[in-house]
């Protein structure tokens, strides 16, 4: 009997380990699968902009080669070379305007992605500036065509119209830059303060044992920018943190003076919780 009790508690051991595995298995193959929709994700995205890419490159590849042929036209005589560059003149003028859609379309991409790089942005940015600098080599060029009494006919209000597009892309760009150095600063801004109990309570930053409850003071705080201000000297010897703040990310230690001074070792997660700091001294 004792061996049949001891032989079922054994496979009933056993069925609960192979259940817990399974379930651990699980759980681990759903992680797996959730990892891999997200690099997949990813991956769709840096394609697509990539794509989105290599078709302006290709575009102004396109738009050289034409300028070139019209270059070599304009020293030619007679009616086919005037026919070669109105040709070449309006197929650069309707590829640079190509190009202008698929900056923003490439603007558009990056914005809406989950994958954020400084180095796409500089690459949109450099890319704007490419389109502002062909545009000018395209007036040139017009100006060599009048010149030499070459007329072109609605194409001069196409690259006039082209000069417009190529400027308001150039104010868009430095409107979205602008405004993503604004979000920037925006989320790299953190206030803290310190002060005695009695300063907190007159700043009614500290009430009924509370913090920062309502109504108080945000002018005794001080702005930082959590990116460079990693350090806060507290000026006494007594020092404790008010607010939430995780403590792996930071450290509160004396100086040779016996006096407090907090050092955020990880910012991102320091001020995950609060972007006000309050540190309670006497």
């Amino acid at each position: 009997m004792k061996k049949l009790l001891l032989v079922a508690v054994a496979l009933v051991a056993l069925m609960a380990c192979n259940q817990k595995s399974g379930e651990t298995q699980d759980r681990g193959q759903r992680q797996q699968d959730s990892l891999n929709r997200i690099i997949e994700q990813k991956n769709n995205e840096i394609n697509d902009m990539l794509s989105t890419l290599n078709d302006i490159e290709d575009g102004f590849r396109a738009i050289n080669e034409a300028e070139n042929r019209v270059t070599i036209a304009k020293n030619g005589e007679g009616a086919s070379a005037k026919d070669r560059i109105r040709d070449n003149m309006q197929f650069i003028a309707e590829t640079m305007q190509q190009n202008r859609e698929l900056i923003s379309k490439l603007r558009n991409q990056l914005r809406q992605s989950t994958v954020k790089t400084d180095e796409l942005r500089r690459t949109i940015d450099n890319l704007t500036q490419q389109m502002e600098e062909k545009n000018a080599q395209i007036q040139v060029l017009m100006a060599e065509l009048q010149a030499k009494d070459v007329t072109i006919g609605d194409l001069n209000t196409q690259v006039s119209d082209l000069s417009s597009n190529v400027s308001a892309l150039k104010e868009e760009t430095t409107q979205k830059s602008q405004t993503i150095s604004s979000q920037d600063k925006q989320l790299n801004t953190a206030w803290f303060a310190f002060g005695t109990k009695k300063e907190l309570k007159e700043q009614r930053i500290l009430d009924d044992g509370q913090v920062l409850r309502s109504n108080f003071n945000r002018d005794y705080f001080t702005k930082i920018d959590i990116r460079v201000d990693k350090e806060i000297r507290l000026y006494s010897r007594s020092a404790k943190v008010m607010t939430t703040h995780p403590e792996s990310a930071y450290t509160l230690t004396q100086d040779a003076n016996k006096q407090y001074v907090l050092r955020i070792t990880n910012p991102q997660l320091f001020w995950s919780t609060s972007k006000y700091l309050v540190v309670l001294v006497k």
